[in-house]
C-alpha cells in the first residue's frame, strides 16, 4: 500500500513547468541590467550572483521582512527593480520566491474579492507553489523543496544560457535552504519536483547538479568542509552565510546613518558577507563583481513583522482572510500552524 505522501505526489506526477510561458509573462527574467533587492541569506546571495553573472544585474538592496535597505534613487515600483528570494504582495512589484503563500485555494475560489486581490497582487511574482496551484491546507507536505536559485537555474539554463554546474558548486547549492537535508528526508517530493522542473531535459543545469558523481560519504565530507569555511566567517550571533540587518524586535542591526541622512552597512559586516560571497563565487564560477553590489547610501524602511502564533490566531480560512485584508507586504507559511507576515508599519514603500 502506498504511503500518504506517495499518493500525494502521484496525483501531481504528470504536470510540467512551462518555461516559455513564464519568460513570456515575466520578461524581466531575461532582461539585462535589472536592479535587485535580496533576502540577505545564502539563497538570495547565490541568486544574485547567478543573475549578475548571466544578465548583468545590480544588487541595490536587502530585505529581511523587518528592514528594507534600498539604494537611494531606486524605487521598488520601477519596472527595472526585482525582489529576489522574497514574494512581495504588490501588483506593481516584481518578485521571485519559493515559499508557501496560499493557505486554501478553495477559499479564494469561492471568495471573489479575496481571489481578485490575491491574483492581482501576485501578478508579477514568479512562484513555484503558485505555478502548481499548491496551497498549505492540501499540499503542504509536497511544497517546493529547493531554493530560489534552483528555480532560476532551471528557467535560465533551460531556455537562455548554457549554465554548467561544476562539482565545486554542488555543496553551496545543496546548502541553500537545507536542500542537503531535504534530499534524504523527503525523496518522494524531491523526485516529483525535479520531474516538474524538467531536470533531465535539454540543457537544464539541475541535471548536472542532482545527477553528480558524488558518493554519499564524499558528499558528507565536502559539505562538512563547506560548513567549516562558513564557520570561519561567523561571529557571535551572526552566521557567516547571511547579512544581519535587523534585531528580533525589528530595530536595525549592522547599519549606521551617514552624514547625508542615508544608511550604510557597517564595514565589518560588509567584510564578512563579502568574504562569504567570494567563497560562493569561487565555488560556482559566478563572478563577484563588486561594482554591481551596493552596501552604502541606502534609504531605510522599517516594518512590523508578526505571526499568527503571537496574535493567537489559528491558521484557518477566517484568519487567512483577515491576513489578506491587512494587505501585508509579504508573508510565508513557516509551518502547518503558523504564518509570518510583514505590515507596512511604521514605514511605507510609497
Amino acid at each position: 500500500m502506498p504511503s500518504r505522501i506517495q499518493e500525494l505526489v502521484q496525483s501531481y506526477s504528470s504536470d510540467k513547468i512551462n518555461f516559455d510561458e513564464i519568460l513570456e509573462r515575466n520578461k524581466w527574467l531575461q532582461s539585462e541590467s535589472m536592479n535587485c533587492i535580496l533576502s540577505p541569506d545564502s539563497d538570495g546571495l547565490l541568486s544574485a550572483l547567478l543573475m549578475s553573472k548571466y544578465l548583468n544585474w545590480n544588487i541595490v538592496g536587502f530585505y529581511d521582512g523587518k528592514v528594507l535597505l534600498l539604494k537611494n534613487g531606486i524605487s521598488c515600483f520601477d519596472e527595472k527593480t526585482v525582489f529576489l528570494d522574497m514574494e512581495v504582495f504588490r501588483s506593481n512589484v516584481r518578485s521571485i520566491g519559493h515559499h508557501m503563500v496560499n493557505y486554501n485555494k478553495r477559499l479564494l475560489n469561492k471568495t471573489r474579492e479575496l481571489s481578485k486581490l490575491f491574483q492581482n497582487n501576485y501578478a508579477q511574482c514568479v512562484q513555484p507553489n503558485l505555478l502548481r496551484e499548491f496551497d498549505a491546507k492540501n499540499n503542504f507536505r509536497i511544497k517546493y523543496p529547493f531554493g530560489t536559485v534552483h528555480l532560476l537555474l532551471a528557467i535560465l539554463g533551460s531556455r537562455l544560457f548554457n549554465i554548467k554546474i561544476h562539482k565545486e558548486a554542488i555543496c553551496p547549492l545543496f546548502f541553500v535552504d537545507g536542500t542537503f537535508n531535504v534530499l534524504y528526508s523527503y525523496p518522494e517530493n524531491v523526485l516529483n519536483w525535479l520531474s516538474y522542473l524538467r531536470f533531465d531535459e535539454g540543457n537544464n543545469p539541475l541535471k548536472e547538479l542532482f545527477q553528480n558523481d558524488y558518493t554519499v560519504f564524499s558528499l558528507i565530507i565536502d559539505m562538512d568542509k563547506f560548513f567549516r569555511k562558513r564557520d570561519e566567517i561567523s561571529v557571535t550571533n551572526e552566521r557567516g552565510d547571511r547579512l544581519r540587518i535587523s534585531e528580533t524586535d525589528g530595530s536595525t542591526y549592522n547599519i549606521t546613518e551617514n552624514e547625508r541622512g542615508l544608511w550604510d552597512i557597517n564595514d565589518d559586516a560588509v567584510d564578512r558577507i563579502s568574504e562569504f560571497i567570494r567563497l560562493l563565487a569561487s565555488l560556482t564560477g559566478w563572478d563577484f563583481d563588486e561594482s554591481k553590489w551596493y552596501f552604502s547610501d541606502f534609504k531605510l524602511f522599517q516594518f512590523t513583522k508578526v505571526d499568527f502564533l503571537k496574535r493567537n490566531w489559528r491558521v484557518n480560512n477566517q484568519n487567512f482572510s483577515k491576513l489578506l485584508q491587512l494587505n501585508p507586504l509579504s508573508w510565508a507559511m513557516t509551518s502547518g500552524d503558523n504564518i509570518e507576515f510583514t505590515l507596512e508599519e511604521p514605514n511605507k514603500l510609497f
